[in-house]
């Protein structure tokens, strides 16, 4: 602990960029990564495996962090992310699919070139996104009166109605799957020789953390917040909390479908078990193990629980035993997770210099201070009378 204070002590004298140096770290920084993973992946020297596994990770950080804000952020349980991240990944596929593959299992023919792809791909995943956050908004209504475990059960039974409903609709493959997402991933590499879905995985990974970020930052977020701590008092201070659940849940889901879009398209092969129960108890472990209500947790357990199961694949079927167990454990012996309610920036304070200043914290502090004077002039009155 006293190493701690001593370094960020140290960091926090010897590093002060400049205001529009603030400005520019995060996306110069962004922008600067994804162009060096790309060059490196271009020439190979990051393999096809470790592409794989870059992609997995930015797919698993976008469902841990999506998830934290249902059940971190806004206090809820919810365990049917599985569910949506299937729609969002049949629904991109079928879309691309009809759009850019030719010899497709739905419309025989493609509508567009394949070069079009470069453009209609993240519309695509973004298509399955909506059509995640339609299906949440069906499950999320009827459930606005339900909390905890009733909720658990609720989502739980809407993820095996979603992978049901896939098994049995044979435009879509049913029970034998759907494939052919890999060539349109190929026909893109044909127009520009890059390593399309590692680029995009980097981009909706970024997007979606600084989405989740600024939603919590805002006054909206305060409102998702107010419900975990308390809601008949979040109720009573003019908070709609229907609206904050119903916010919450759905962008939550949608973030679940792109996810899913991106996972289809990475396997080039998907069908319905691959978003059983067991897809959302990963996103569940990811999200305890990071720790509830933090980010920075969200994608730092996403990495660490990628590389677990990379480790793990040798042990075959005993992964889906260690998987859960690994969740009970951390609710048992540490259920504040890896990092708490913490962010990165709380425990190393010097991050925070990384980041533009947000004028909005400043107000807090200045109404404080005025609150304090008007009261000190108050007392002070009452003493003279």
């Amino acid at each position: 602990m006293t190493f701690l204070k001593n370094f960020n002590a140290m960091m926090d004298s010897k590093f002060n960029p400049s205001a529009r140096q603030r400005r520019l770290f995060l996306p110069v920084s962004t922008i600067v990564m994804i162009v060096l993973i790309t060059i490196l992946a271009r020439f190979e020297l990051i393999n096809n495996y470790f592409q794989t596994i870059i992609v997995t990770i930015c797919i698993n950080i976008i469902m841990s962090a999506s998830l934290n804000i249902v059940n971190g952020y806004m206090g809820e349980f919810s365990c049917g992310h599985g569910g949506f991240m299937a729609t969002g990944a049949y629904v991109s596929s079928v879309i691309s699919l009809i759009l850019f593959k030719d010899g497709n299992s739905i419309t025989g023919s493609a509508l567009l070139p394949e070069g079009f792809a470069l453009l209609g791909f993240p519309l695509a995943v973004i298509a399955g996104g909506l059509g995640a956050m339609l299906v949440s908004l069906i499950v999320a209504i009827p459930s606005f009166k339900t909390r905890d475990d009733y909720l658990a059960i609720i989502t739980v039974a809407a993820n095996f109605i979603v992978t049901t409903a896939i098994n049995n609709i044979p435009a879509v493959g049913a029970s034998r799957g759907l494939m052919g997402m890999k060539s349109v991933m190929n026909g893109m590499a044909d127009f520009i020789d890059v390593p399309w879905i590692l680029i995009w995985g980097l981009v909706f990974a970024v997007l979606s953390i600084l989405s989740i970020y600024y939603l919590m930052n805002s006054t909206l977020g305060k409102g998702i917040s107010a419900v975990k701590f308390d809601e008949i008092s979040a109720e009573i201070m003019s908070v709609d909390t229907n609206r904050m659940k119903l916010i919450a849940f759905t962008f939550s889901s949608f973030l679940a479908g792109i996810a899913g879009g991106l996972f289809a398209h990475l396997l080039g092969f998907i069908n319905p078990s691959s978003f059983g129960i067991m897809k959302s108890t990963e996103s569940l472990v990811m999200v305890y193990l990071g720790g509830m209500g933090s980010l920075s947790g969200s994608v730092l357990s996403a990495v660490i629980f990628t590389i677990l199961l990379e480790l793990l694949r040798p042990a075959q079927i005993w992964k889906w035993v260690i998987i859960p167990l690994i969740l009970i454990l951390i609710m048992e012996f540490h259920p504040e997770g890896i990092m708490g309610s913490k962010e990165l920036t709380d425990v190393f304070p010097f991050l925070k210099k990384l980041f533009p200043e947000d004028k909005n914290q400043k107000r807090p502090v200045a109404v404080a201070a005025q609150v304090a004077v008007s009261k000190g002039h108050a007392v002070s009155e009452g003493g003279e009378k």
